[in-house]
């Protein structure tokens, strides 16, 4: 597998347009126009082609990301940090609080929850091994993820009442300003949904990658607070997804996605790929 990536990679380096076009269709199930771009996936892959960002970059990465949210003063939503490593070997796991995350700052569901006693270590650090190694960009074709040193991030765990995660809030920006959101719930191995709102906080009928709960999903106490941080991060961008988790009145930033889903993956019913593209104008 990881042969044809690479092979793919390097076609995609030579062949941009087509190979994203047939990564498109192979994913969307219809053909972009790239010309004029209309749905959301379309004007994201437009992007991924057309727009390059070096601050995009920094807040692509999981590490780097935090000085750019605490440098907006929002430094109160930033998770506690228990250190960034460049190194599996490098992290004494003695030092760490009895519960944590762990994730590598490129990744993309590449998270280990770690409680001390429980979690084996040899089996972390060989996990970490091999993704610090591993390349999204590569994977994704996304050119945010370049990068020549990944690290490995450590931060706070978001205790529950339940045994699932906390909901995550993933609030899509256009231009500085929210536009829509979904709230990925009961985030576990084929248990996790996905729910669509408007900013009025009505439920949007349409599904994308995962089913919709059957849950009444409420909205957060401080959904406000919620938008004016997203407002604040997204300013600089003509796009990006902000996430965030709420947990006990409290907002906690997540990260930052510039394209969802790599910006191919099919809506339910696919009319709604256009209803969401509508509310990004594009103005390049």
């Amino acid at each position: 597998m990881k042969i044809i990536q690479y092979v793919r990679f390097f076609l995609f380096k030579a062949f941009p347009i087509s190979i994203i076009k047939l990564e498109f269709y192979r994913n969307a199930k219809y053909w972009p126009n790239l010309r004029n771009p209309q749905t959301l996936n379309e004007k994201l892959t437009w992007l991924k082609l057309n727009w390059r960002d070096d601050l995009a970059k920094q807040c692509a990465d999981k590490s780097m990301v935090r000085k750019y949210v605490a440098d907006q003063g929002l430094s109160d939503i930033l998770l506690k940090s228990y250190g960034i490593f460049h190194h599996p070997d490098d992290i004494d796991f003695s030092l760490l609080p009895d519960e944590c995350m762990i994730k590598v700052s490129h990744g993309c569901g590449q998270n280990i929850h770690y409680i001390k006693g429980h979690s084996g270590v040899l089996e972390i650090k060989r996990k970490l091994q091999k993704w610090i190694k591993e390349s999204h960009y590569v994977d994704s074709l996304e050119w945010i993820y370049e990068t020549k040193r990944p690290s490995i991030l450590i931060e706070e765990f978001i205790k529950t009442d339940h045994l699932a995660p906390p909901n995550d809030y993933k609030i899509f920006c256009f231009n500085g300003k929210p536009a829509f959101l979904f709230v990925a719930s009961d985030r576990g191995k084929n248990t996790t949904k996905f729910d669509f709102f408007d900013l009025q906080w009505n439920h949007l009928p349409v599904r994308n990658h995962y089913p919709n709960s059957n849950q009444i999903i409420k909205k957060p106490e401080k959904f406000k607070e919620m938008l004016k941080y997203a407002s604040i991060l997204s300013k600089p961008f003509p796009q990006v997804r902000i996430d965030f988790y709420y947990e006990k009145g409290k907002i906690y930033f997540g990260e930052m996605t510039f394209f969802h889903f790599s910006g191919n993956q099919p809506f339910e019913p696919g009319e709604w790929d256009l209803i969401l593209g509508e509310q990004f104008v594009l103005s390049f």
